[in-house]
């Protein structure tokens, strides 16, 4: 069931929300959609959602359009939480879930599993606006995620969480995966899409600046960076033929080169002047590669 969307364009008056986008995204993967805000992501969610009509182009999944008929496969966690605040949590996930066709027995079971699996069991029968901030968000997740979608839209799940409840949350959404829905998230953190995304793009003014396979993306990038740590002064190699980028750390450098090639004319040079306690080629983040195609840094 491959979500697909070709030449999609949104318009608002004279402004270009999404400008020509195509993407597929595979069956039970999960795709990050990275941008900063403006950038068009929420606005893609909800015409993959039919909430919004495309200006232009065609969405589909499995060949069909995203309709009523498919909202009982479907999850949505929107950007601007949507709870009622004076409902209670027990009658607002039984109500939600009814909606999309579940029995109220079956999804006060999975309430269940899922408060403990949060460990807020407490907060079954107490009203939203009663919760803090983060565990309203969870609640909203398991209002998206209880009648078990096929296909599961995440817009910036993760904001506002503190760390503790963000590998909470990453890990459920982990386990969904695991258990074969498709999961479409957006972030404005890179290194939460680097942890958990096979496939991505990152949207810039409504167009894809990066799109693919994340391990192709960093492969085709091309260039390296290089970790040393030494107890000599390694400031000669700031301007080294082959060192396209240089910041020193700590403990020694840290250096983006052209390629896998000069770390090895590096390491000859500096081999016989002490004490090399690191000497690390890693692949370029995210953030290096965004960087490195749009000419400015992300966040």
């Amino acid at each position: 069931m491959v979500l697909k969307l070709e030449h999609v364009t949104k318009k608002f008056g004279d402004f270009t929300a999404v400008d020509d986008l195509s993407l597929e995204i595979p069956d039970k993967e999960m795709f990050g959609f990275l941008g900063a805000n403006g950038a068009g992501k929420t606005t893609t969610f909800r015409m993959i959602l039919g909430l919004l009509d495309a200006s232009g182009g065609k969405i589909t999944w499995d060949g069909k359009p995203i309709d009523y008929s498919t909202s009982h496969l479907v999850g949505y966690l929107p950007e601007e939480r949507g709870l009622y605040p004076k409902l209670k949590v027990r009658d607002q996930i039984v109500y939600l879930a009814r909606l999309r066709g579940m029995q109220k027995a079956k999804a006060l079971t999975e309430l269940k599993l899922w408060l403990d699996r949060f460990k807020i069991p407490e907060y079954e029968n107490k009203k939203v606006e009663e919760l803090s901030k983060g565990n309203q968000q969870k609640i909203q997740f398991i209002a998206a995620v209880v009648h078990k979608p096929k296909l599961l839209i995440l817009d910036e799940p993760f904001s506002g969480l503190d760390p503790v409840n963000v590998e909470m949350l990453k890990e459920a959404v982990l386990s969904l995966k695991e258990n074969g829905a498709t999961i479409v998230f957006s972030s404005h953190r890179m290194e939460h899409v680097e942890e958990m995304c096979e496939h991505l793009c990152i949207l810039q003014k409504g167009s894809p600046v990066v799109h693919g396979s994340l391990k192709e993306i960093k492969r085709s990038f091309g260039k390296k960076n290089l970790v040393i740590h030494a107890d000599f002064s390694l400031d000669s190699l700031k301007s080294y033929p082959g060192v396209v980028k240089s910041k020193p750390t700590m403990e020694g450098i840290h250096l983006q080169i052209e390629g896998e090639y000069i770390a090895e004319k590096i390491l000859k040079e500096i081999v016989n002047q002490g004490f090399i306690r690191k000497f690390s080629l890693e692949e370029p983040s995210l953030n290096d590669i965004f960087i490195e195609i749009v000419g400015d840094s992300y966040e």
